[in-house]
């Protein structure tokens, strides 16, 4: 079942995102993840099917793997354990859901580098820097850092782009002691996440994260270490010194950038080979990291 638009009628629907549709479900929040895909922060007019399936399930993975570094947000995936009302509506949400608490999101991206690559090597091309972090000179593309490093970015709206900012910058958006934690929280997550990848042979070369609050202590949210939030790529192919072919959207990415087109909604359409090959890199992602086959 293809999924790219969820219609709860009788729950709340507090946003729709790029991918995710959010619910308030009396005290708790149901995110959705449809099959919907964005490039250039622009949502593609066409779906890549169980996307969304293979995005939470990496997600529910990743939060058990990870809980005891950090708390996070879950409270279920399972739609057998959802609220009675959620029943009419388990067709649409089997395998894509999860029930979660409510928190209140940090306004800044966690995002950390152990790679560096896309905008990070822009930005390291132009002042040998990323997020007003030095780097050593002579690095090429792709190359792996001496340290992860903590490259926070601002949350745009939908169609608009995140913005790298320093730490500093951080500081002064959500407290010193918040952004320090959200730092080392961040560090050893992905440390810990791309230990465990790559012997399972696959380079997680940065990651997105999300945090927020609740009752002014940290907990991991949305989603994490997708291929949405994350670049995956093969270990054993891994040659620095170029761009590396991935396990997530880049494989879309790569396409567009072929097409004469603005990187501005609306999206062009993508062809059924572009789908079929990017449906294929999200399930090998799942089953490498997971062990698991995807059914």
């Amino acid at each position: 079942m293809i999924v790219t638009k969820t219609d709860l009628d009788d729950i709340k629907l507090l946003h729709r995102g790029k991918v995710r549709d959010i619910y308030e479900v009396d005290d708790m929040l149901l995110i959705v993840a449809t099959d919907r895909i964005s490039a250039f922060d622009v949502v593609l007019p066409d779906p890549v099917p169980d996307k969304g399936k293979i995005l939470t399930q990496i997600s529910l993975f990743w939060f058990e793997k990870l809980k005891d570094i950090v708390p996070n947000h879950i409270i279920s995936g399972d739609v057998k354990e959802f609220p009675d009302k959620l029943k009419p509506y388990s067709e649409q949400l089997e395998g894509r859901s999860m029930l979660c608490k409510k928190a209140k999101p940090l306004p800044i991206e966690c995002i950390v580098r152990g790679y560096i690559t896309g905008s990070g090597w822009k930005d390291y091309q132009k002042s040998g820097m990323v997020c007003g972090i030095k780097l050593p000179e002579n690095l090429r593309e792709s190359d792996r850092l001496p340290e992860p490093i903590f490259t926070p970015s601002t949350k745009a709206d939908v169609g608009e782009h995140d913005e790298n900012i320093s730490f500093q910058d951080a500081t002064g958006s959500i407290g010193k002691e918040v952004a320090e934690q959200a730092r080392d929280i961040s560090l050893k997550l992905y440390k810990t996440a791309a230990e465990y990848a790559l012997r399972r042979g696959v380079i997680i070369a940065d990651t997105k994260f999300e945090m927020g609050l609740i009752d002014g202590k940290l907990i991991l949210i949305d989603e994490v270490l997708t291929p949405d939030s994350s670049r995956f790529w093969p270990a054993d192919s891994y040659e620095p010194g170029k761009s590396q072919p991935s396990f997530d959207k880049q494989f879309v990415r790569d396409y567009l950038e072929t097409l004469d087109w603005d990187k501005k909604a609306p999206g062009p359409k993508l062809p059924q080979e572009i789908i079929e090959k990017t449906r294929a890199r999200y399930i090998e992602a799942y089953q490498r990291l997971t062990g698991q086959d995807f059914a």
